[in-house]
């Protein structure tokens, strides 16, 4: 937690614990309660009943509070969820295409893998497309995941401070092989990055192979 290689890591851990920490609180505080009141009034401590009339304070403390927590939970997601809806102007754009059970990623170049390579800190903007039917672009290290949707335009974005290889995988359940649906993203210094791009283009597709140095180390 609040580590890892993306822009977007402390946004989201951040409103994970907070989540978390209300939660498990709650969690036993009204655990804790019911068990102490169902013991202190059980039947046999209380064989007759009473009647309990309403209480103005008791009930606007737990209508005022509870919304004040739901407000602040609200704000650490929204502040979090915002940033990720705006990519920067300067960002490379690439076309990410999601089919039964692939996927495929198209640099504005034209060249096209099915693994995803992108440069080292620079700002990297995902168009995201589906040939058949509902998928998910999911990068776990990135703590990015948006739904790709036939006839829809969706898009995610990221910063990657390290080198790296991190899975992407499908996040919505897409068929048969949904759970192959796996690939990777290389993240590599900008100088090997443009190597790259600008050799695969010179390649007829599946002829030949570019080595290239990652510098990398797998996750």
């Amino acid at each position: 937690m609040f580590s890892g290689p993306s822009n977007f890591v402390e946004s989201v851990d951040t409103a994970f614990w907070v989540v978390m920490v209300i939660s498990v609180f709650f969690l036993v505080v009204i655990t804790f309660s019911m068990v102490y009141f169902v013991i202190k009034y059980s039947r046999k401590k209380n064989p007759k009943a009473e009647n309990i009339h309403g209480n103005v304070t008791l009930e606007v403390t737990w209508t005022v509070i509870p919304t004040i927590l739901v407000l602040i939970m609200f704000w650490y997601g929204w502040v979090g969820y915002k940033q990720m809806t705006e990519a920067p102007e300067d960002s490379m754009v690439i076309d990410v295409t999601a089919q039964m059970w692939k996927w495929t990623f198209k640099y504005q170049n034209g060249v096209q893998a099915d693994t995803l390579y992108v440069p080292l800190k620079k700002n990297v903007r995902l168009n995201l497309h589906s040939l058949d039917v509902n998928h998910a672009f999911f990068v776990p290290a990135f703590r990015v995941k948006k739904d790709v949707i036939p006839n829809r335009n969706n898009f995610v974005w990221f910063n990657i401070s390290e080198t790296g290889s991190y899975n992407i995988m499908c996040a919505e359940y897409c068929g048969l092989n949904h759970s192959n649906m796996y690939s990777k993203v290389i993240v590599i210094p900008e100088q090997n990055f443009n190597f790259w791009l600008e050799n695969k283009s010179r390649l007829k597709s599946g002829s030949q192979t570019t080595t290239v140095k990652t510098d990398t180390v797998s996750n």
